[in-house]
């Protein structure tokens, strides 16, 4: 066994150690008795849903991790991965177009094999404890769509860095991080209108009460509103949520319509406030520049690693290509991409903190906990996550901790 496929099967199967322990160590947690702070906030009733809601995703999740891991371990075992690479080969000579076949067939088994995980998830799950509202046909459009876009954009811009790699050699990776920071930009900032309304419909805000408010607001704080649109979310799920997107001309603030039907116009004004809080704190523009500062390092250090052919042999294959080699770099990159995660996980939790304390000084912090309240437990979320999983995980802080910030 080439000593490079012993450090793959390693990382793969520690990284599938430490993620479930961490799942165990969450849902334990999950099950203590509540906080007297949250106490009041679940009957007993819900409280014991919310438990169920936990287990069963945790069950779930568990599963779906230890039948990939099995998957994985046996394809890296007996060399699938070189396997496939071979049969490809035997179909078209391009390497653009090697790559591009072997990556659409890797991905559409990938896709398959979690389909039961999916559709479980989706079907029985979420419809179990009344939060799904996905039709067989919006699924199953869904995927379609999803496969079309993965093929067109994600098929396009492997297309163009393999032929940068080709082309360039030892520049390749800063010429590719180039291309992928501009294609980040572009759907940083005009994705949600390029993207989302091929699964949703988007639709300007009506008139009424809630709009006069929000005009009046965004007045007062001299923020440009851009655009403004209410999401039909309901068509898949009962969960409620807000997001804002983009930069300077292009920034759009997108409500969900179960937002509107759950939460009265003092908490929706509230939970807008704290959206453009994180544009006021440049957030966005923080998590971007982040984000590409992130991309350059990887990219850097994958254009140093495809030179050394063992990456390529460690996935079962004699000839040295491209995205065998991508594939297992990205492997052996796991723990560092955790790390990286750990790290960007505590800036996002530190800027939920600072945009709802932009929230309470510019409008009322007292909404903004009701409303943090009424999302939180109308989707049974866990009020009790464990520290680690909060440290690692998580991207918002969890409930307690923010409504004891906002006192």
């Amino acid at each position: 066994m080439y000593p490079m496929l012993t450090l793959l099967l390693s990382l793969v199967i520690l990284n599938y150690l430490v993620e479930s322990l961490i799942k165990i160590l969450n849902y334990r947690h999950g099950k203590k008795p509540l906080h007297p702070t949250l106490a009041n906030l679940y009957s007993e009733s819900e409280y014991r849903r919310s438990i169920e809601y936990s287990e069963a995703n945790f069950k779930l999740s568990l599963a779906n991790s230890t039948y990939s891991i099995l998957i994985m371990v046996a394809a890296l075992a007996f060399g699938v991965f070189g396997s496939l690479d071979e049969y490809v080969r035997g179909l078209v000579n391009s390497e653009i177009l090697i790559a591009l076949l072997f990556f659409a067939i890797l991905g559409l088994v990938s896709d398959l094999l979690d389909l039961p995980f999916d559709l479980y998830g989706t079907f029985v799950v979420e419809a179990r404890f009344g939060f799904n509202k996905t039709s067989a046909k919006t699924f199953i459009l869904d995927k379609i769509k999803g496969y079309l876009l993965g093929g067109l954009i994600g098929g396009g811009l492997l297309a163009l860095i393999i032929f940068i790699y080709q082309e360039t050699g030892s520049a390749f990776w800063l010429l590719g991080w180039l291309l992928l920071s501009l294609f980040s930009l572009v759907m940083f900032m005009f994705g949600t209108t390029l993207i989302l309304p091929l699964f949703n419909k988007l639709k300007p805000l009506e008139e009424g009460e809630l709009k006069e408010e929000i005009l009046n607001y965004c007045k007062q704080e001299g923020y440009s509103i851009g655009r403004l649109f209410v999401m039909d979310a309901s068509k898949r799920s009962s969960k409620a949520n807000a997001f804002f997107a983009g930069l300077g001309k292009s920034k759009t603030i997108v409500l969900f319509d179960t937002l509107i039907e759950k939460l009265g116009t003092r908490e929706i004004m509230a939970v807008l406030a704290h959206e453009i809080g994180h544009y006021k704190k440049k957030h966005t523009l923080f998590g971007f520049a982040l984000s590409t500062l992130q991309s350059l390092a990887i990219f850097a250090v994958l254009g140093w690693a495809l030179q050394f052919p063992e990456l390529s042999n460690a996935l079962g294959s004699d000839i040295k290509s491209f995205h065998l080699s991508i594939l297992a770099f990205f492997i052996i990159f796991s723990p560092l991409s955790f790390a990286l995660e750990l790290v960007t996980n505590g800036i996002s939790r530190r800027n939920e903190y600072e945009a709802d304390q932009f929230a309470k000084k510019t409008y009322d912090g007292e909404p903004l906990k009701s409303g943090l309240i009424k999302i939180t437990t109308d989707s049974l979320a866990n009020l009790s996550p464990h520290p680690l999983a909060v440290k690692i995980y998580a991207s918002h802080p969890p409930l307690l901790e923010r409504l004891n910030a906002l006192k």
